[in-house]
């Protein structure tokens, strides 16, 4: 009997193991420490975690104006030397889209909704992005910069939203 119960624990447990926590896709994580730039006092945390058909980005951001509106983007380089970040170069955008709403089918794959500020000056959010992946491939966000702006990215001009200087940036690494 101590066999069975044994046996059967050992199968449940190898069982488990195949199945991703995620609930599908490649369960691959990111994440990237935002540094402040541009003479701000911005910094925090973004992580990504890729599920079946999205990329679960999850947030908190602190340094911020208090009850403000930031763009926020993954960029195509994951080089936040300059000062002011500008090193990072544009959006990440791999199918030439034009910038566009995070919630549209055309736009860059970086295009992320704004982060809205609370009393503090701190971010906290969720989002489900569709348009890239954690890897290295060609909507893969690995070694790119993930970039917040100080003002709202008004998701029409060209070729970035308007969201002004960038004051925090942070190079996106795998976990």
């Amino acid at each position: 009997m101590r066999l069975a119960v044994a046996m059967i624990g050992a199968m449940t447990l190898a069982a488990c193991q195949l199945i991703p926590a995620t609930g599908g896709g490649s369960g691959q994580q990111a994440r990237a420490a935002l540094e402040a730039k541009s003479g701000s006092t911005v910094g925090g945390q973004v992580n990504f975690r890729e599920a079946s058909d999205h990329v679960l980005v999850t947030a908190k951001i602190t340094g911020l104006k208090p009850n403000s509106e930031h763009g926020f983007h993954v960029h195509e380089k994951g080089d936040c030397s300059a000062p002011d970040a500008m090193s990072a170069a544009g959006h990440f955008n791999p199918d030439s889209q034009p910038h566009g709403h995070h919630g549209h089918d055309a736009r860059h794959a970086g295009d992320m909704a704004n982060l809205v500020a609370d009393a503090k000056g701190e971010a906290v959010v969720t989002y489900k992005v569709n348009t890239i992946r954690v890897s290295d491939g060609k909507h893969g966000i690995l070694n790119r910069a993930v970039v917040v702006h100080a003002n709202p990215d008004d998701y029409k001009s060209q070729p970035a939203g308007n969201a002004g200087a960038r004051i925090a940036c942070g190079v996106i690494r795998k976990v």
